[in-house]
């Protein structure tokens, strides 16, 4: 087990009606709120009202901005920072999913050291010392943003999309009720039971390392995803389901299932490469993709992929190779049976040869950066990954 630091300081709320007690909880934080939210979801579903309410009763002051996109965008954020600074705000409230939140992250860095520009902290050009707390209201099971360390934007200008991971992007409290995620489109329910899935299997597919605790608790997680995921995407209203869902989410993210291991992250870069050149929903980007990634790299890791065949799938079989190979495909299937795509051409794209080898470049950081702890891949190595993905 190699050395880690573990550090998770989120306060949870959890729990129906959760949301009235955002004021109380954010009231320890500061004073002065901007609320950041999507398309207005949460205006129609009365959720931001109920927010709203809770904060007037601690009272907070707020102000809201909305327009968060599925696909945070650097320009959107840097609204965000303006408004946030006009408005004095002394801490960020995200009500929504990941993509509100993860916005929420950005415009805290940009508020709290508006001498620099939001860009140049994203990319390290300038020091990130200090940030406003942040504060989520989940109303999604899928990013795991209430308490992971990452944030991702996307810079529309020059195509780029990338994450930051720091303890700043650790949300001060996240309020979580599960009942909230009844009414979401069993699509983005789908996204985003593969996105918790993803980001437990980024840590679990990584060779060389004896971890059985995070093991089992990776394990299980992924066994309570296939068993609970299922019946959500089925029958959103399924309360009990959706608890371990949401839940299931905020564990997956936090730097929990990497203790002892750390983590991987290459078909994260191979999606976020295709969520910034065709604006694909995060979690497709990710489906499309693993099968292929899987295939190409499984027998350089094989103790790994067999164990996840017979501990995740009950898989039986004796022969290491084999059970690997049944295990990625019991994986595709799961991915497929609740509607998830599983190739470029299920996203609907049918990029050409020249496309693959630009998305490669742009996975790879123009083949600056090499993709996954299994086998270092270059650009050549993940173009031949989004070749095979391709049907």
């Amino acid at each position: 087990m190699d050395n880690f630091r573990y550090y998770a300081p989120t306060e949870v709320i959890f729990g129906k009606s959760s949301e009235d007690k955002t004021g109380e909880t954010a009231a320890k934080y500061g004073k002065k709120a901007l609320i950041v939210y999507g398309k207005g979801s949460v205006i129609k579903s009365g959720l931001l009202d109920r927010v709203h309410k809770s904060l007037d009763d601690a009272g907070l002051a707020y102000e809201d901005f909305g327009g968060a996109k599925p696909n945070p965008t650097l320009e959107h954020a840097r609204e965000g920072v303006k408004a946030a600074c006009e408005f004095g705000a002394d801490m960020i409230i995200a009500v929504g999913g990941g993509s509100a939140i993860d916005t929420a992250k950005a415009i805290a860095h940009g508020a709290a050291n508006s001498e620099f520009d939001l860009w140049d902290i994203w990319t390290k050009k300038a020091p990130l010392v200090k940030s406003l707390p942040v504060g989520a209201v989940l109303t999604i099971a899928a990013a795991g943003s209430e308490m992971s360390d990452s944030a991702v934007l996307t810079n529309e200008k020059i195509g780029k999309k990338c994450g930051i991971n720091t303890d700043f992007n650790r949300c001060a409290f996240a309020i979580v009720n599960p009942a909230l995620g009844a009414s979401l489109p069993k699509n983005q329910i789908a996204a985003g039971v593969t996105d918790i899935m993803m980001h437990t299997m980024e840590r679990y597919f990584i060779p060389g390392s004896h971890c059985d605790m995070t093991d089992e608790i990776a394990e299980g997680l992924l066994r309570c995803m296939i068993k609970n995921g299922a019946i959500v995407c089925e029958n959103p209203s399924d309360y009990d389901a959706m608890c371990e869902v949401f839940w299931a989410s905020s564990l997956s993210h936090n730097n929990l299932t990497e203790c002892g291991r750390g983590k991987d992250f290459s078909v994260h870069k191979f999606g976020h490469a295709l969520s910034a050149k065709y604006d694909v929903t995060h979690g497709d980007s990710l489906s499309a993709v693993w099968g292929a990634w899987a295939k190409e790299l499984y027998k350089e890791a094989l103790p790994r992929f067999s164990r996840y065949a017979r501990k995740v799938w009950e898989i039986t079989e004796t022969d290491d190779e084999k059970a690997a190979m049944l295990g990625i495909e019991k994986t595709v299937d799961f991915f497929k049976s609740i509607g998830m795509p599983v190739s470029l051409k299920d996203l609907g794209i049918n990029p050409t040869d020249e496309d693959l080898k630009l998305l490669s470049l742009d996975a790879t950081m123009q083949d600056t950066v090499k993709l996954s702890r299994i086998r270092p891949l270059d650009a050549a190595g993940a173009y031949k990954i989004y070749r095979a993905a391709l049907n």
